[in-house]
C-alpha cells in the first residue's frame, strides 16, 4: 500500500514539473489568441529563452540575472512578432512559425560562438539555477502516512517557477473576467471594430496582449534550462511551445481548462519515463519510441478534432484595418 502510494505521489510530481512549462507558454498563447493574434512562435520564444537564460547565468553564476535575461528575450520576440502581424498586418501564422526557424539556428550558432560545446552552454553550478523549496516541517510530517508523504513530496521540494506558474492560472482568470483590461481584451479578439468604435487602441491591446505573451514564455523557457534542467541544450524545448498550442485549444482559451490540458500532457509524459524497459505481461518491454511519442500522439489526436466543438475568437488570425 505504501509502495503504491509513493510510485502515485513521485508521478504525480513529476507530472507537475513537467508540466510547468507548458502550463506557463498555454497561458502566454491564451493572451495572444484571446486578443486576436495567433501565435504559432511560442516554440521559439521559450527556445530563445531557455538559452538566454542559460547562457546569463553561466556568464553571472546568477539564476535571477538569468530569468530576467530571458524574460527579456521572450518579450523582444513577443513583440517582433506583434510588429509584423499587429503594426505592418503581416500573416500570423506565417510569422511564428518563422521565429521558431530563426529562433532554432540562432541559439546553435550563437551557443557554438560562445561556449564551444556544440550548441550547448556549460553545465550550470547550483548557485547559477533556482533550488527546490522546501516547505516548513515538510521533512517532519514525511514521516506520516498518506498526508505527511503528500505534503513532503507531491506540495513542497519544487522550485520557485513551478510555484509561479501555477499561481499564474487564477491570477489570469481574475485577469481576463475581473478586471477591465481583461474585457478590453477579449472584446478585441472577438469585434475589434466594436472596440476601436468605442475609442479605444486595438494596436495598444494587442501589443500588451503579446507583451504578456513574451513574459509568460520568457519564464516557461528560462525553466527549462535553470530549474528543470542544468543548462541549454539544443533543441531542448521539443516541441513543447506546439503541445502547449494543443492544450490551450483543448482548453478552449480558458484558464482553467487549459491548465487542465497541460496537466494531462504532463501526467503521460511522466508515465511515459516510469515505463521505459518495463516488461508488460504478455507484451514484452515497452518500447522507449513508443512511451516517448505518446504526448506527441495525443496533441495530433486532439487537433484532429477529438476534443469537440472549439471556437477560436472571431477575429483571430485577422489584421485590423481601421476605417478612414
Amino acid at each position: 500500500m505504501l509502495d503504491t502510494l509513493t510510485m502515485i505521489v513521485s508521478i504525480l510530481d513529476s507530472m507537475l514539473r513537467l508540466s510547468t512549462p507548458l502550463v506557463l507558454a498555454a497561458l502566454a498563447g491564451l493572451y495572444a489568441e484571446r486578443s486576436g493574434v495567433i501565435d504559432i512562435g511560442l516554440e521559439g520564444k521559450m527556445l530563445g529563452s531557455a538559452f538566454a537564460a542559460a547562457a546569463a547565468a553561466a556568464i553571472t553564476g546568477s539564476a535571477w540575472v538569468g530569468l530576467a535575461v530571458g524574460v527579456a528575450v521572450g518579450v523582444a520576440l513577443a513583440l517582433l512578432h506583434g510588429f509584423a502581424c499587429i503594426t505592418h498586418r503581416g500573416n500570423q501564422v506565417v510569422s511564428g512559425v518563422a521565429i521558431n526557424i530563426l529562433v532554432a539556428g540562432l541559439t546553435v550558432t550563437l551557443g557554438i560562438a560562445w561556449f564551444a560545446q556544440g550548441g550547448q552552454t556549460p553545465a550550470l553550478p547550483i548557485q547559477a539555477r533556482f533550488p527546490a523549496l522546501t516547505w516548513p516541517g515538510a521533512e517532519a510530517l514525511g514521516q506520516v502516512p498518506v498526508l505527511g508523504i503528500v505534503y513532503r513530496d507531491l506540495i513542497s521540494g519544487h522550485s520557485l517557477l513551478v510555484y509561479l506558474a501555477y499561481a499564474a492560472v487564477p491570477f489570469t482568470w481574475w485577469v481576463l473576467y475581473r478586471t477591465r483590461f481583461g474585457l478590453r481584451l477579449r472584446a478585441v479578439g472577438e469585434n475589434p471594430a466594436a472596440v476601436d468604435t468605442a475609442g479605444l487602441s486595438v494596436t495598444l491591446l494587442r501589443y500588451q496582449a503579446m507583451l504578456c505573451c513574451g513574459v509568460l514564455c520568457g519564464i516557461a523557457g528560462s525553466y527549462l534550462s535553470t530549474a528543470q534542467n542544468a543548462g541549454f541544450v539544443r533543441d531542448m524545448t521539443a516541441g513543447q511551445g506546439y503541445i502547449a498550442l494543443a492544450a490551450m485549444i483543448f482548453g478552449k482559451w480558458r484558464p482553467y481548462p487549459t491548465l487542465y490540458a497541460c496537466l494531462l500532457f504532463g501526467f503521460l509524459d511522466a508515465v511515459s519515463v516510469r515505463l521505459q524497459g518495463v516488461i508488460l505481461p504478455g507484451f514484452g518491454e515497452v518500447p522507449v519510441q513508443l512511451i516517448q511519442g505518446l504526448p506527441y500522439v495525443l496533441t495530433v489526436i486532439l487537433l484532429a478534432g477529438f476534443i469537440g466543438k472549439a471556437v477560436a475568437p472571431r477575429a483571430g488570425g485577422v489584421p485590423y484595418v481601421k476605417d478612414r
